[in-house]
């Protein structure tokens, strides 16, 4: 049996550049894969994997400047 690494949220955050909140609420919407032992919730690193492979990017925040000058 192939074990598979198990990521905690705040990791899978990190690792897709998502804010913790919004995985959160992928995690309620089902929108990833999750595993849970006991109370705690982990999510298998091929998740991570799959989103990357099908072209996800972070949304990029905007800078201060948002090309309105003259206001």
């Amino acid at each position: 049996m192939k074990s598979k690494k198990l990521l905690r949220p705040e990791e899978y955050a990190e690792g897709t550049g998502l804010r913790l909140s919004t995985v959160r609420r992928h995690i309620l919407e089902r929108r990833i894969e999750t595993v849970r032992i006991g109370r705690s919730v982990r999510i298998p690193i091929e998740e991570m994997e799959r989103i990357i492979d099908e072209g996800f990017r972070p949304r990029i925040q905007p800078t201060s400047d948002t090309g309105r000058a003259g206001r």
